[in-house]
């Protein structure tokens, strides 16, 4: 695929209406999905690759020597929370994978339509210092995009013009 037209692909609205409803399904299935306040995610401690080895020797341990476990710690939901947390990793990183490919195609498509409209805008300029019909208006309005650009065109012309 050309350099100037990386994705060329559409989605039908079937299709469209199939992704939100898997996406919905998704969800449907995750209803115990929290979403937490700006900063609390920083705050909370992580079972990352250097903590899980810590993570299974205390699990041995706990099983070995259940005499040694606080009453207030239900081994049961632990054990849960333990099998859930591999079983969303998993989730997480496909979905993760998905995300960026979108995200990333996203970007490309935005790069490929604002490079389209650049061309577009500087063919129009140059329409308009030839005097070609309906290109000065046009330029006019997309001109706007891009403040203070006229402005200092238009500076340095007075001070040319002074000298």
């Amino acid at each position: 695929m050309s350099e100037l037209n990386r994705v060329s692909a559409t989605l039908s609205s079937d299709d469209i209406a199939a992704i939100m409803a898997a996406a919905a399904t998704i969800k449907s299935k995750l209803p115990f999905l929290l979403s937490l306040e700006a900063g609390e995610s920083r705050e909370l401690p992580k079972l990352g690759p250097r903590t899980l080895s810590f993570d299974e020797r205390c699990t041995t341990y706990m099983e070995k020597h259940p005499e040694l476990i606080p009453a207030f710690i239900d081994v049961a939901e632990v054990n849960k929370d333990r099998a859930l947390r591999t079983q969303l990793a998993d989730v997480s990183r496909m979905i993760s994978m998905l995300a960026q490919s979108t995200e990333d195609t996203l970007a490309v498509v935005s790069h490929e339509i604002y490079n389209a409209d650049l061309a577009f805008y500087q063919n129009v300029r140059q329409g308009a210092k030839r005097g070609i019909l309906n290109a000065q208006t046009i330029f006019a309005d997309l001109s706007e995009r891009f403040p203070g650009r006229g402005a200092i065109k238009a500076a340095k012309a007075s001070l040319a013009a002074a000298s």
